[in-house]
């Protein structure tokens, strides 16, 4: 099968994630729970994926509402305007990060998001820094909040007791809650 914009390889990879309950590799035939997220082993390819938002596509985040940084340029805003950072890894391929980017058009969520510095990583793509930010796993969509010099508070998280950084991927309350835990702690 060919999918417009992608190689023939990023394709069939795609369709082994999709087979694989979003796996990297197929590594594990096991079914996993709707509400637990995607845990991707650290060999997950990255073949024909851009680093760059893309409002107005499959992947928007609400770019045109939300002001999305890169890690480095991030981290530089929340230092000079003395906020705190909301850090997302997620990646293209996986299906909680796809329902999760649909809580960022919630219009509570865009207005808390004004308090912050909003950081989105492509986890395949910045391996070193999801490692580096993966206080109980590197599994996506992974959401942390940040003081204003990037040190992770990581008693701010969903409230459940395993894959504490993945909030409801369907409902912004889980989110809003913690940017006010966030916002009252980080200031």
């Amino acid at each position: 099968m060919w999918i417009r914009g992608t190689s023939l390889h990023a394709a069939f990879l795609t369709i082994i994630a999709v087979v694989w309950g979003c796996e990297s590799g197929g590594q594990s035939s096991r079914k996993r729970p709707e509400n637990e997220p995607v845990v991707a082993s650290a060999n997950a390819t990255t073949a024909g994926r851009s680093t760059a938002p893309t409002a107005g596509k499959a992947e928007d985040w609400n770019d045109s509402q939300i002001q999305w940084m890169g890690y480095d340029e991030g981290l530089a805003a929340a230092k000079a305007q003395h906020k705190p950072v909301c850090l997302i890894f997620y990646t293209e391929w996986c299906p909680h990060c796809r329902n999760y980017r649909t809580v960022f058009q919630a219009p509570a969520v865009v207005e808390k998001a004004r308090q912050f510095v909003m950081i989105r990583l492509d986890k395949d793509k910045n391996r070193a820094l999801s490692a580096k930010y993966a206080p109980d796993g590197e599994y996506i969509p992974r959401t942390l909040f940040l003081a204003s010099d990037g040190t992770i508070d990581d008693s701010i998280h969903a409230p459940r007791e395993q894959y504490r950084y993945f909030y409801d991927e369907g409902n912004p309350g889980s989110l809003l809650a913690g940017m006010d835990e966030a916002l009252r702690k980080l200031r």
